[in-house]
């Protein structure tokens, strides 16, 4: 036996139950593992709330990051041993769940970790940061000198993708909406800050960019406000939407905004 968080129903934190179950042995393309930390993500609350697009059976695991040893290796698995120290990468589905001591994961989203990490940074920097480095770079084809607007900056997902940015030479332009997050995000490397909730957006960013406009938008928001943003972007600019903050609907296509003076990616990512 060994204890795991489950929900029985959607909701809030309270639907959370602590519970023993047994583990079963892992079958073909499965390991087992020992888990010594989990990340916890904004996937798995819309998941816990009933607002996450894929829906599991109840009584429902939850989780989709972690990090452990393997305990045992199920059929058809190779590239593992038992007693490595590896993490959980996440995956759309969460179907076989992190929030445990125990648990069976897939093969293909389990790797080893740099020994230069602990395993709560194992467990926890996955989602944030293989979604900011897919989006940058194999989606959003940032270069270095390129400015790329980040909102929702103080996410995970923001602070990893800030990081990104600069290790590519870009520049990246956090948005926030407190004023208090600022200092924060100018620390984590941001080289400017707009605060939503008190400066003209679109005007601060025309500032920025001398009037050329942005080349990249790396948004986890989407709705209402795609359309005032993407009017930031400049010649050939890049729109990326990868999450649903945002209780609104998205409105595609925004061609009013977008006129003829740009090519627009979108895709979808399940980390926020």
């Amino acid at each position: 036996m060994s204890r795991v968080i489950r929900i029985h129903q959607f909701g809030g934190p309270e639907v959370l139950k602590l519970e023993d179950v047994d583990t079963p042995e892992p079958g073909p393309g499965i390991v087992r593992i020992r888990v010594e930390a989990i990340g916890i993500g904004r996937a798995d609350i819309l998941y816990r709330a009933g607002f996450h697009p894929i829906k599991g059976e109840f009584p429902s695991l939850l989780g989709s990051e972690a990090a452990g040893a393997i305990e045992s290796i199920g059929p058809d698995v190779s590239g593992f041993a038992v007693g490595d120290k590896v993490s959980v990468i996440p995956r759309m589905a969460p179907l076989f769940g992190t929030y445990g001591e125990l648990i069976n994961a897939s093969a293909d989203y389990v790797t080893r970790h740099p020994a230069f990490l602990s395993m709560t940074e194992a467990a926890a920097l996955w989602s944030s940061y293989l979604t900011a480095y897919c989006g940058l770079t194999s989606a959003g084809r940032l270069s270095a000198g390129e400015t790329v607007v980040i909102p929702a900056a103080s996410s995970g997902v923001g602070l990893a993708a800030i990081q990104v940015a600069n290790m590519l030479g870009a520049i990246p332009v956090a948005i926030t909406r407190g004023r208090n997050k600022a200092q924060k995000l100018t620390a984590a490397g941001a080289k400017h800050v707009i605060v939503s909730d008190q400066e003209d957006v679109v005007a601060r960013l025309s500032d920025i960019t001398s009037g050329e406009g942005a080349q990249l938008i790396f948004d986890p928001v989407g709705g209402q406000g795609v359309e005032k943003l993407a009017s930031s972007l400049g010649q050939f600019g890049r729109y990326i939407i990868y999450g649903i903050l945002s209780s609104e609907p998205t409105p595609f296509p925004v061609a009013a905004a977008f006129s003829n003076k740009l090519t627009m990616s979108a895709f979808a990512m399940d980390s926020v």
